[in-house]
């Protein structure tokens, strides 16, 4: 909720803090960034993807994930290989999906694909039959969906209940175990998502500590990779502070802004441009399998 988020961060500011470590959505990050940026607090989210959100000449502000626009590169990417001509690309309107959307939507046009359907559905509904009656009509090859996983798994079993099987592609916010719990296995396998790879996917020795870590104090590893980002946070803000023997926040802003080059993160080396982006491509595709499984795929 971003007033809740918005009063957290009038809270933090008034405590002895270095830094902020997330969030995960994009429109509660953006509730937050003015306060932190005011209180001079360094902020950085581990799951937020708007692209405005680097674009404000925010000083304080950075993330460990990557940009809806690099998203959006990576699902056109694979919807063309996939060999998809018409397209649905459906939003919820919240500052992520939107954006994701949008930015999709001009990629592909961009390509030659035709993109039949763009519109919105209502977040936190239970019956999206209207909307995906009105889908089917405009005949895509397939759906992207660009909002979070609850809908996304509603919208799988009731597209199956309605006899249509078309395939859907999903954003980085229907990487979520339940998405399979709310669809069924049955509805929920062929689908396609773009994510920032999985925990189990992830290749470096500092990134298998971490999960053996994980699962050694809360008993399972992480199930999606935004835990895994949030630890990138904390060990590049904790990287700043060691390096720069301080505590200043000017010094550690401009020490990861400009001196922080391919630090060995969880997620793969790190490093930040003048914007506070990380630099370099950090997607990957997944597939659903029949029994509800992640499948990365080459």
């Amino acid at each position: 909720d971003p007033r809740q988020a918005s009063l957290a961060a009038q809270r933090l500011s008034t405590q002895d803090i270095v830094a902020v470590i997330g969030t995960y959505g994009s429109s509660i990050s953006e509730a937050t960034q003015n306060i932190y940026d005011e209180s001079a607090i360094i902020q950085i989210a581990n799951g937020s993807t708007a692209i405005r959100l680097t674009e404000k000449g925010l000083e304080y502000f950075f993330r460990t994930c990557p940009r809806d626009d690099e998203q959006g590169k990576v699902a056109a990417q694979t919807i063309e290989k996939l060999g998809f001509k018409n397209v649905a690309i459906l939003h919820d309107n919240t500052s992520y999906a939107k954006g994701l959307a949008e930015e999709a939507d001009g990629i592909l046009k961009e390509k030659g694909v035709e993109v039949v359907f763009f519109d919105a559905l209502t977040p936190g509904e239970r019956d999206f039959n209207a909307i995906l009656i009105k889908m089917k009509a405009a005949n895509p090859d397939v759906v992207f969906f660009t909002g979070y996983y609850p809908e996304a798994g509603l919208l799988l079993r009731q597209k199956k209940e309605m006899g249509w099987d078309v395939p859907f592609i999903g954003g980085d916010a229907t990487n979520h175990p339940d998405l399979v719990k709310i669809a069924g296995k049955g509805s929920a396998a062929g689908f396609y998502f773009v994510s920032a790879p999985l925990p189990k996917d992830l290749d470096t020795e500092e990134a298998k500590s971490f999960v053996a870590a994980f699962q050694n104090k809360y008993g399972t590893p992480p199930n999606s990779i935004y835990a895994v980002l949030a630890g990138d946070g904390y060990r590049v803000a904790a990287k700043a502070i060691a390096v720069t023997k301080s505590t200043d926040t000017d010094k550690l802003a401009d020490y990861l802004h400009t001196k922080l080059k391919d630090f060995p993160g969880l997620t793969g080396q790190i490093s930040f441009d003048e914007k506070g982006d990380r630099v370099g491509e950090v997607y990957r595709v997944y597939k659903v399998d029949d029994q509800g499984q992640f499948i990365l795929q080459p």
